[in-house]
């Protein structure tokens, strides 16, 4: 059963429009990246106070950056939270666009600028509906979720930011999708992603005399082949994983044997238990491989991101409510994404879902791949990000009055 009337919500999406579009167009012109979002953060403070938002913070993780505020309801507990990301990347914009980025090597090509202006919607949405909030809502504008193993969720949910929450929601501009569509996936979504590197200490030697050194870069290059094994021999076929080779360090010159090799990589799958498992794994083939070898071999295994798992429930009210606001014809059940998001550690508090919401046009040229140079957002669909974020917090809200 749904209990709002949304096409309140509608119109107020509509009334607001042309103010997110400006807040996208100006977040997008200053592109700020991860932990160095002030100016972006000051901007959004500043709204949440003029609207009257409660206990709103700015600055986390030691920084000026990110900022969340509460909306009072007629209950201080539970809590639903709605999170934007809004920090952007070390890309140099190529895309000929009237808001484009004025700070050289720095645009916003995955759509975190978008996100934050949805979120600041939303926020006026919710801040007209005051007297029909059942409970509190709580928006979190987090920064740092391109920065890896600093990822701003983590350090956000350190400082509390999640205390008294209930359910999370996040939402991602998609250009996979068509512009307006709502995609959606039960369970895991998205893939973890972890780092993995190993260091290989041999004997170094001149290049005509092999049999006087233990060669390194031999023993390197046997690992980065024996590794991949892991995925074709060691999981079952029906699991996903990628393992990836991203920099391997050895050697300054054609005649010598180095005495050193370094190899880093990057590694990815959609169960958190296979996850676990894949440290040992490399370990075991690595240090394997240098015995036989003669080399000294130490492993070290970066936890990054967790998979990203959406809640069953919250994805069936996505789907009810979606459907009543834009209908059937507007839900897309996506396969999952080997990319990853820092979503997931709030996932690992709270119950959490996360979609994403088609930007797809060719004649407008928003279907550029992220983290593109010729990346563009779609600004039509921002009102439905609005709409559908706002909705979603109302109907939680509501629910937890049962």
């Amino acid at each position: 059963m749904i209990f709002l009337k949304f096409e309140e919500i509608l119109e107020l999406a509509e009334r607001f429009e042309e103010k997110v579009i400006n807040f996208r167009h100006d977040f997008h012109a200053h592109p700020e990246l991860s932990w160095e979002e002030e100016r972006t953060s000051k901007i959004i403070e500043q709204v949440l106070r003029e609207l009257g938002f409660d206990g709103v913070r700015r600055g986390f993780g030691g920084t000026e950056s990110g900022v969340v505020g509460d909306i009072a309801g007629r209950k201080e507990f539970p809590i639903v939270a709605l999170r934007a990301d809004i920090d952007a990347l070390p890309i140099e914009e190529e895309a000929d666009v009237q808001c484009k980025s004025r700070n050289k090597g720095v645009m916003h090509a995955c759509g975190h600028d978008a996100h934050a202006a949805i979120l600041l919607g939303v926020a006026h949405v919710l801040a007209s509906l005051r007297d029909k909030l059942p409970c509190k809502v709580r928006l979190i504008f987090q920064p740092a979720e391109e920065s890896g193993v600093k990822s701003g969720a983590r350090k956000l949910i350190n400082e509390g930011v999640l205390d008294g929450v209930e359910a999370i929601w996040g939402l991602h501009v998609w250009s996979p999708l068509p512009a307006g569509t709502v995609g959606y996936r039960s369970g895991p979504i998205m893939a973890s992603s972890d780092i993995w590197e190993v260091e290989v200490k041999g004997k170094g030697g001149h290049s005509s005399r092999p049999h006087e050194a233990k060669d390194p870069t031999i023993t390197a290059a046997n690992i980065i082949m024996s590794v991949q094994t892991i995925i074709s021999r060691e999981l079952d076929p029906l699991e996903t994983a990628v393992l990836s080779i991203g920099k391997l360090e050895s050697g300054s010159a054609p005649n010598i044997i180095p005495d050193k090799a370094f190899i880093q990589g990057s590694i990815r799958t959609t169960n958190s238990k296979v996850r676990d498992g894949l440290p040992e794994k490399i370990e075991r083939i690595a240090k394997g491989i240098g015995s036989a070898l003669r080399c000294e071999v130490k492993t070290n295994y970066v936890p990054v991101y967790p998979v990203t798992v959406n809640d069953p429930s919250m994805i069936e009210t996505l789907k009810e409510v979606a459907s009543i606001m834009f209908g059937d014809k507007s839900l897309v059940e996506i396969p999952i994404t080997m990319g990853s998001e820092d979503f997931s550690f709030y996932q690992q508090k709270v119950p959490g879902a996360i979609f994403f919401l088609g930007i797809a046009d060719s004649q407008k040229g928003t279907d550029a791949e992220h983290h593109n140079p010729m990346f563009k957002t779609n600004d039509e669909v921002l009102k439905k990000g609005v709409a559908l974020l706002a909705a979603l917090a109302m109907e939680g809200t509501k629910r937890s009055d049962r």
